[in-house]
């Protein structure tokens, strides 16, 4: 067998694809599989869950389609088996005529009547469903699956919920940011070691003349190469929204390596997966950098650079054949951005470093992990004080005041009038008490708690994708219909404020340089000045 045989069982659409209730007749590709095998912490957390079930307990393990939750129950079902019931797939009918939804009834009966501990794997959609949708004798239990989804509290009476967005594959109080399980895996295909059969097949396969196979693995044994693509996993995870499955992953690892280019084209060109498809969006090709535009251009020319000569000779000691026709400047303006990190030849590819930097990424994660550490610390809030001041409350005043551009920095727009602007004076505020009692680990937001009158608004799930809003809104930036996806969370904080604002007693006229203040006395008599 042959490592691209071999390599197979990453790819989601092969038979002998990575999965813990399927063997292969190939001895092989049984070995390979159990070396690629690797226990999460929700895995970890599931375990001890399952010994602690009693009488009458449910567990809940929560997710999206292909993030594993098969994996994990069909492990411990046959270990349990005697002492637990378990329903693998909760979108599937014991019955082709009966709906998941009946199924689920039927289940939960039958629990009824057994009393013995149930575990069920299940779609956070479906279990939503569930909750609204299921039969009344099963108020109870539908009762306890809204009170979870309502407050994401794990453990409920007697039911208890194991989410897999509760457990994040990424860290972002590291530096780089990084991925236990996704640095495990890519570890475990490529590390140098006897109990490595991939290995073993590499090593028998290097020096092939032209192997562009054993040239991609290579590349992806380098560790700085791996924190790359981490990171370009983590940013598709943060920008698109995009859910990193174990199954997607293997199957984007499969396409990194076995796809018809260098690992660097391959890495930003779009396949069958939806993960590749949302990380070549970020094609570094796309920046726009006059130093990169200038390389583009001395290449189209074919102009001499002895620096650069002496850079694409040495691609040979990756197993790169620069001057086979397989790339060009753009393949290389994606291979110096992918050994950005790392030490190589004369190092040509660093005069175009900086311009790969992702600053939105690095302020992303340093302002979530302010929020998630925020414990009353005076520099974690300094720290607090300036993301809301610069960024976060400055936003929503120039949002608010977009059509309103005479209003000062206290001042929001309410309503016009004519050629008149009605506006109201509010001090907008951090409420640092509710940040430090928030306990949501969930990556892809965190919750901004502001003030208005010390009233508290609801809280605002803040995205990587509202942030850039935000902070371009501060630059001057004007939002338009592309950004209707995002301005909605904006226009929600605006509808808070004009709220309170419409309880105010002191409003303000504005029309030009002209500003008349209108106060409420009392019940029957109000004030009126700068006429």
């Amino acid at each position: 067998m042959g490592l691209r045989d071999a390599l197979s069982v990453l790819d989601k659409s092969s038979p002998h694809s990575v999965s813990t209730d399927f063997e292969s007749n190939d001895l092989e590709l049984n070995e390979i599989k159990s070396h690629l095998y690797i226990e999460t912490e929700i895995e970890r957390a599931f375990g001890s869950k399952l010994s602690q079930l009693r009488k009458n307990d449910f567990l809940f393990l929560c997710g999206s389609s292909g993030d594993g939750k098969s994996e994990i129950l069909t492990r411990y079902k046959s270990k349990y088996n005697e002492a637990i019931d378990f329903h693998l797939d909760a979108t599937h009918s014991f019955e082709p005529q009966s709906t998941a939804i009946e199924t689920l009834d039927k289940l939960f009966s039958r629990q009824k009547e057994t009393e013995r501990p149930l575990v069920v794997g299940i779609n956070i959609g479906m279990l939503g469903n569930y909750g609204e949708e299921g039969a009344s004798n099963h108020d109870g239990i539908k009762n306890t699956i809204r009170a979870f989804l309502n407050t994401k509290v794990a453990d409920q009476k007697q039911c208890y919920f194991l989410d897999f967005e509760a457990f994040p594959k990424f860290d972002l109080a590291s530096d780089p940011r990084t991925s236990e399980f996704v640095q495990q895996l890519l570890t475990k295909i490529t590390e140098n070691s006897d109990s490595n059969p991939l290995y073993k097949l590499y090593e028998k396969e290097l020096g092939s003349e032209g192997s562009m196979l054993c040239a991609n693995y290579q590349l992806l044994s380098i560790p700085s190469v791996q924190s790359i693509i981490i990171g370009l996993l983590l940013k598709a995870r943060l920008v698109k929204d995009q859910f990193i499955t174990a199954r997607s992953l293997l199957d984007f690892v499969h396409h990194l390596l076995t796809s018809p280019h260098y690992i660097f084209d391959n890495l930003f060109s779009k396949n069958d997966g939806e993960l590749g498809g949302k990380v070549a969006t970020f094609d570094p090709c796309a920046i726009r950098k006059r130093s990169l535009d200038m390389f583009i251009l001395e290449r189209e020319l074919g102009l001499p650079v002895a620096e650069f000569d002496v850079f694409v000779h040495d691609l040979t000691d990756l197993g790169i054949e620069y001057r086979n026709g397989l790339i060009d400047q753009y393949s290389l303006i994606r291979l110096f951005f992918l050994l950005k990190d790392e030490q190589f030849s004369n190092n040509y590819h660093f005069k175009y470093k900086a311009d790969f930097d992702d600053e939105l990424i690095d302020q992303y994660a340093r302002i979530w992990c302010a929020h998630s550490d925020y414990d009353g610390n005076y520099n974690q809030r300094a720290e607090l004080k300036r993301f809301y001041k610069d960024i976060v409350l400055t936003a929503i005043n120039h949002y608010a005041n977009r059509n309103a551009c005479e209003l000062g920095k206290e001042e929001f727009f309410v309503s016009a009038h004519d050629n008149w602007n009605l506006a109201v004076e509010l001090e907008l505020a951090v409420n640092y008490n509710a940040i430090k009692e928030e306990s949501d680990n969930r990556i892809s937001f965190f919750l901004a708690y502001i003030k208005v009158a010390e009233q508290s608004l609801r809280p605002v799930p803040i995205s990587i994708n509202l942030l850039s809003l935000m902070s371009r809104i501060v630059q001057g930036y004007r939002p338009n219909k592309h950004d209707k996806n995002t301005i909605v969370l904006l226009d929600e904080i605006v509808e808070q404020i004009v709220k309170v604002a419409n309880s105010s007693n002191v409003l303000y006229l504005h029309t030009g340089s002209k500003k008349i203040k209108i106060k409420k006395v009392d019940d029957e008599d109000i004030e009126v000045s700068g006429m």
